[in-house]
């Protein structure tokens, strides 16, 4: 059949007008140099919305305070916002000092902690920190020349530059003084942006183009441009939305209507290519409302109904980033009001559905997923398998007869699909003919011609039925994994034979379901459901050597059901099983398969492996059902994938994973296709601040500007005993995967962790007074984990009554009531002793019997009815004394699997489970032998006048008759087995080291299988 390369006519037309769009520049090829993926790799962005606190949901600013922590600018009030928590402000219209007005335009942090907010109709507003209350300016004389102010500028000094409705203003933010800055006859009144660059220069974007004030002079003028250049004229002469100026001194404009261009350092104007000038059809391109460096060779344009377009000048490529109704991670609305980069290095937009941020530094790994116009989207996030041809295609196999081909040399996927029988069966397996075919495993096989990408169905008749799930050539052959079986293929002679398990021969094949063949070296091993079968070569079909889990032997391979093989640059061979992984130790023929395992006690977050590569550096990736983890090659550590480097999406259950022809990893899974870059490191960046966001005493909140910084300290006065700290790290990544806890020095004596989901806070009610350190914590996870901690003092003043001058007078009062209340008793207590001398004699006689029942009880152990322990040292003390050597044996006894016992049944289970045990044991001892209970689940026998054989036949006749008799409890019958060390009497050995032998010997017991019986050397 032919390949349809869009799905739908829709999609083709969205396509047309992306390549219209993007090849008005150069390919995409070109800026992928140095990365081939780059066009595939979109940012993750994670979305804020209404659900998670904003008071609406078109957001209009972005700034970030002196702190750190982020102010989002709403048509419905401002955010304060941690990552965690937000605080909204809004206008309530009476006296209280809150906004003039919700609608929020514009945001400038200032240095003192404070905020300059411009709005839609109330003019400008400042917010004090240090009262949590905002000063409005007055509109007109005195104040700003407008209502509506659209934007604001620092003057590298202490001023600000507003630019408004109805003209400029200058704030100095000393003297809080306003005035108004003229800007000639040539401008409109309108102004929408302002900006002054570093070389002092002021630029105007005004309603009727860009105009600049020299540094030095008082008059505007049009900014100067070349004659000729009809795009860049349309932009200049446009209304000026939006202006720039990025790390190099390029100057950046946005227009209403005309799109951007920018200015270089040279003072030569460029045009965006293929976003400049009006378009062909005299269409209008979407006003560009703010512009943002992502990197030092990409800007992204923020556009009001095109999303964000990110532009690299020096190749010229231009690429849309926009909403997509099936991708979460998209950017949520296309109408971008603002840009920011943070601290951190991430990337804010505020779009009409809400805010998000981006990531730009997690680029270790990212997820190509499925998309409604993206033609470099996935046709399906169910990703199967994953095969790389000779000619640096990489092949998916999806589920519903699904195919995509990534063409990494010119930046695009083909889709495929399956027809015929096979149309919506999953696609399984891969593999490349001699002659360049494609063959596909499904269900049965099909062709793909390399060249035009037609696709011959059921090329194998008799194969039909047989749902392929692996393939590798051999030679002029062909091996086809199945559900029953192995099939050869003669890709000549169509010849096709087949073999499988033969369930009377222990060297046919391991099992009929055949899930991964592979070479290794010169063999090839077929990984099936039930171990490995090891083959010489691919003509073999009977006489293999066969590696099975053997339960007794942790050097086995760790679960029969095995799902990868790979090979690292040393030469190390690796299984993934679902029973952890296995590296194979050295190997030479006749000796039994040795294997090193990895599983969670190593660090795995499962021991379930999917798949399994090695990097060129020797490392060794897997994909897990929750995530993946990397083995170092030299120290064998593990680490595990997170969100900060860039893995957002974490579900694998397929053993899909192939090397990409430039070193990436790929793994598939239900979550699409997982790109990893292993050599990719992070620039180098300080920590960013593990801050307090908010704080209450007795309830009454901080204001912002009185947040105690780390270092600094909480001072709580005598009435005031309540402390509640919100803290977080304001590095505003994977929040959902920083670990955070906290600690009071002089009252808690361990790290206090908060569970995963809960919001970072400390609470403290009703502390003494005294002086403590509040120390906070924050763990990030991933590559790069890091502990950030902060620490703050916390001083209480003491109550009147805590003073050290009432503490002393309470302390002498106290010495005279002592002393009173002293001799009244003394006289109290001399008239009851005649009276309890009489019930003392009277009683006496009651305490002798009480007392000869006392010591049998203190004697004996309450639960078992055995000795306890003390009584027991004392009388094996006894026969120890009286023992010659040989003489006399101790046995040690301790339940197998108890904990278990314990956690399924319950302790009152387990307490009557001992109880049983004890009672089987007395029923095997004689009367001389001295029964007791030794701690916990460990019973101990002393067996005098009994040689060390007698004692192994006492000690297994004790253990045959608990493991044959299972504790029944509800119907339900308990196996109980016993492991027992049996040690006889050495001449002039101490209690304890006899006991100490026969606890060897149970260890032995305990470590060669448990359920049985060694004696003592």
């Amino acid at each position: 059949m032919s390949p349809s390369p869009m799905a739908t006519p829709l999609s083709r037309l969205l396509r047309c007008c992306w390549l219209l769009l993007l090849f008005a520049g150069l390919s995409p090829r070109a800026h992928a140099a140095e990365d081939p993926w780059s066009p595939f790799d979109m940012p993750w962005f994670d979305r804020v919305g209404v659900n998670d606190g904003l008071p609406h949901s078109l957001t209009t600013a972005l700034a970030q305070d002196q702190r750190g922590l982020v102010w989002i600018g709403t048509q419905s009030g401002l955010v304060r916002y941690d990552g965690y928590r937000m605080q909204v402000f809004t206008a309530t219209g009476g006296p209280k000092a809150d906004l003039p007005d919700t609608y929020v335009r514009a945001l400038l942090a200032l240095p003192d902690g404070g905020l300059l907010v411009a709005t839609n109709s109330g003019g400008l507003s400042r917010f004090d920190p240090l009262r949590n209350a905002f000063h409005t300016y007055p509109v007109g004389k005195g104040g700003t020349s407008s209502r509506k102010i659209y934007a604001l500028a620092r003057d590298g000094n202490d001023g600000v530059w507003i630019a408004g409705e109805r003209g400029l203003d200058h704030l100095d933010l000393r003297t809080n003084q306003i005035v108004v800055v003229p800007t000639g006859a040539d401008t409109s009144p309108r102004n929408f942006s302002i900006l002054q660059d570093r070389a002092g220069n002021l630029w105007l974007g005004n309603n009727n183009g860009l105009f600049v004030r020299r540094r030095g002079t008082h008059a505007f003028e049009r900014a100067p441009r070349p004659s000729g250049n009809a795009a860049v004229d349309a932009v200049l002469d446009d209304g000026i939305w939006a202006l720039d100026e990025d790390r190099t001194g390029r100057l950046w404009v946005g227009s209403t209507k005309a799109g951007a261009v920018y200015r270089d350092a040279d003072e030569h104007w460029h045009p965006v290519v293929g976003f400049s000038g009006l378009q062909p059809n005299r269409e209008r391109r979407a006003t560009v409302r703010d512009f943002v460096e992502v990197d030092p060779d990409t800007l992204w344009l923020a556009t009001d109904g095109n999303g964000v377009l990110a532009y690299t000048p020096s190749d010229g490529t231009l690429r849309a980033i926009t909403h997509d109704t099936a991708m979460p991670s998209s950017l949520p609305g296309d109408a971008v009001r603002a840009l920011m980069r943070d601290r951190s290095g991430n990337i804010w937009a505020a779009t009409d559905l809400g805010v998000a941020r981006s990531n730009a530094g997690a680029r270790k790994a990212f997820t190509l997923l499925p998309s409604t116009h993206d033609g470099r989207a996935l046709a399906s996030s169910n990703v199967r398998t994953i095969f790389v041809d000779s000619r640096r295609r990489i092949w998916l196999g999806m589920n519903a007869g699904n195919i995509d081909v990534i063409d990494l040399d010119h930046g695009m996927i083909r889709h495929l699909h399956l027809d015929g029988d096979q149309t919506r069966r999953d696609v399984q397996a891969f593999a490349e003919a001699h002659d360049g075919a494609i063959w596909v495993g499904t269900q049965g096989l099909a062709r793909v011609d390399p060249a035009t990408f037609q696709i011959q169905s059921s090329v194998v008749p008799a194969l039909e039925a047989s749902p392929v799930l692996h393939l590798m050539p051999d030679g002029e052959r062909l091996l086809v994994a199945t559900y029953d079986g192995v099939y050869r293929y003669d890709l000549r002679t169509r010849a096709l034979t087949h073999f499988g398990n033969d369930p009377n021969d222990p060297r046919s094949l391991a099992s009929d379901t055949v899930r991964l063949i592979t070479r290794v070296g010169s063999q090839v091993w077929y990984v099936t459901g039930r171990g490995i079968s090891i083959a010489a070569n691919g003509a073999q079909d009977r006489n293999f050597e066969n590696l099975l889990n053997r339960p007794d032997d942790p050097t086995s391979l760790p679960n029969n059901l095995a799902s990868s093989v790979t090979t690292d640059p040393q030469g190390n061979r690796w299984i993934g099983t679902y029973g952890g992984l296995a590296m194979l130790e050295p190997h030479t023929g006749g000796e039994p398969y040795r294997f090193r395992r990895f599983d969670t006690s190593n660090g795995l977050t499962s021991d379930n492996i999917n798949a399994a590569l090695s990097d060129d550096q020797g490392n060794l990736w897997v994909s897990l059902p929750n995530g993946i983890s990397m083995i170092d090659g030299n120290t064998h550590a593990v680490h595990n994938l997170g969100a900060r480097d860039g893995l957002h999406v974490a579900s694998y259950v397929y053993a899909a994973a192939a090397r990409a022809p430039d070193g990436e990893l790929l793994f598939g899974g239900l979550g699409g296709l997982t790109i990893l870059r292993p050599d990719w490191q992070p620039p180098e960046s300080t920590d960013a601040p593990l801050a307090v966001t908010q704080a209450a005493i007795n309830g009454n909140p901080l204001p912002f500007g009185r947040l105690p910084r780390p270092g600094e300290s909480f001072h709580l006065t005598a009435h005031n005993r309540s402390l509640r700290v919100d803290f977080a790290l304001l590095d505003f990544q994977a929040t959902a995967d920083t670990t955070y806890s906290y600690r009071l020095d002089g009252l808690d004596e361990d790290w206090i962790t908060i569970p995963r989901g809960s919001q970072p806070t400390a609470i403290y009610t009703n502390l003494p007074h005294g002086d403590y350190v509040l120390r906070l914590r924050a763990q990030t996870h991933g590559m790069q984990p890091r502990v950030i901690e902060s620490a703050l003092a916390v001083g209480i003043e003491p109550r009147w009554y805590e003073t050290i001058a009432a503490l002393v007078g309470f302390g002498a009062l106290l010495l005279a009531l002592l002393y009173l209340v002293t001799q009244l008793r003394t006289l109290y207590l001399r008239r009851q002793a005649q009276q309890l001398q009489q019930q003392v004699d009277l009683r006496t006689q009651d305490l002798l019997i009480a007392n000869q029942r006392l010591d049998e009880l203190a004697s004996t152990d309450s639960l078992t009815g055995a000795l306890n322990r003390r009584r027991f040292f004392e009388l094996a003390e006894e026969v120890r004394k009286e023992s010659r050597e040989g003489e006399a044996c101790i046995a040690l006894l301790d339940l197998d699997g108890f904990k278990a016992i314990n956690d399924t049944y319950g302790h009152l289970v387990g307490d009557a489970v001992i109880h049983h045990v004890a009672h089987a044991m007395r029923m095997q001892c004689r009367g001389v032998d001295l029964v007791g209970r030794y701690g916990g689940e460990e019973l101990v026998i002393c067996l005098p006048n009994t040689g060390l054989t007698q004692g192994m036949v006492i000690a297994e006749c004790i253990r045959g008759s608990i493991a044959g008799a299972p504790f029944e409890h509800e119907g339900e019958a308990i196996v109980v087995t016993i492991s027992i060390g049996v040690a006889a009497y050495q001449e002039g050995e101490s209690l304890s080291q006899w006991l100490s032998r026969a606890d060897s010997a149970l260890y032995r017991a305990k470590h060669d299988g448990r359920n049985r019986s060694r004696a003592a050397e």
